[in-house]
């Protein structure tokens, strides 16, 4: 069964791909290392979300940079993001979490961006990037004239999908803001987006309801580990395609790929439809609960199979099977070659 059905616009990985060349990185071997080829990325407008995430983790390792392809203004030292999230898991709510991670980019080296938020009348609120405060104003808008468009959406995309993960729920944007002017490469995810997308603004950021920031942090340091391990598979694909139940789904289940996965009830509640209703708008969509549960267990277990620290029996129990010889069955189902066989070809 080919359950590999979500995708991103193909121009997402160019764009990586463009900023590791420029960097020095040997992109022709990254891309042979990983089954991919320059011409097909060329020939198709869609990508597979699931080699999306295995290109950017692989790069973020090559470059040695947690904050690769992203608005960062310097290189962000591996295990920056770690330390972050044990920073802000243990606050009490949102808006504390969003003070605190602003702080943590004022001193850990490599951040010269940082988020800043504004509780505005009208109970909405919205979140910009701003620089650090040892960056100068003029250093600043240099800064975002040279910046990638591309680095930019990547960013939001992170902040929003890591504020999801620590309140555990969606968070439904107003609007979207950059400050340049829309490029070509913008134009799909100006079709796919539901929320209004704003440009040649005065800042860039996003915005959403005040209701959102009193939110608990409902995270803690077990959850953590298994999140750190598929960065950034789930902080950069999810900003696409937020407008389908499918996706909305997906975002509930793969928060915890465990045997605790939401049932079809908890999922329906969560997302205020009855099960029946679910159940019929999925399969209108050409899926199905159990489908999309799959696929996330198949994705996390991909992105634990190229951590050589993990065993495929620690794996197995991550995923929630009772038996490393069940995930076993449920790999090859899903790809046809065993985790080992998988493995060797990493």
């Amino acid at each position: 069964m080919n359950t590999d059905t979500t995708s991103v616009p193909t121009s997402y990985a160019l764009s990586l791909l463009q900023a590791a060349n420029d960097n020095g990185c040997d992109t022709e071997n990254l891309l042979e290392e990983l089954g991919l080829s320059l011409e097909a990325l060329n020939e198709s407008r869609f990508f597979s979300a699931i080699k999306y995430g295995q290109l950017y983790q692989r790069l973020i390792w090559l470059m040695q940079d947690e904050c690769f392809g992203m608005f960062s203004g310097g290189k962000v030292r591996n295990g920056s993001f770690r330390l972050m999230c044990l920073t802000v898991i243990h606050c009490t709510n949102l808006r504390q979490a969003l003070i605190r991670s602003a702080e943590f980019c004022e001193i850990c080296r490599g951040f010269e961006v940082k988020n800043s938020f504004i509780e505005e009348p009208g109970g909405l609120t919205t979140v910009s990037m701003c620089a650090i405060s040892s960056i100068s104003q003029e250093r600043w808008r240099e800064m975002l004239i040279n910046v990638s468009p591309n680095q930019v959406r990547t960013s939001l995309a992170v902040w929003h999908r890591f504020n999801c993960w620590l309140i555990g729920r969606e968070i439904e944007l107003e609007a979207l803001y950059f400050s340049f002017p829309c490029p070509d490469e913008f134009k799909q995810m100006a079709e796919i987006y539901p929320m209004e997308l704003k440009f040649e603004q005065e800042f860039c950021g996003f915005s959403f309801s005040t209701e959102y920031l009193d939110y608990p942090v409902v995270q803690n340091q077990e959850t953590l580990m298994d999140f750190i391990r598929s960065a950034p598979y789930h902080l950069v694909i999810n900003d696409v395609n937020q407008s389908s139940l499918k996706a909305k789904v997906r975002a509930i289940l793969s928060k915890d790929v465990s045997v605790s996965m939401p049932s079809a009830e908890v999922v329906a509640s969560h997302l205020n439809l009855s099960v029946t209703t679910l159940r019929r708008r999925l399969q209108g969509e050409e899926s199905s609960y159990q489908r999309i549960k799959d696929e996330c267990r198949m994705e996390a277990a991909f992105h634990y199979l190229g951590c050589p620290d993990l065993s495929n029996t620690c794996i197995a129990e991550r995923l929630g099977f009772d038996e490393s010889s069940a995930f076993f069955r449920a790999f090859k189902k899903w790809t046809g070659i065993t985790p080992g066989e998988y493995r060797k070809r990493l």
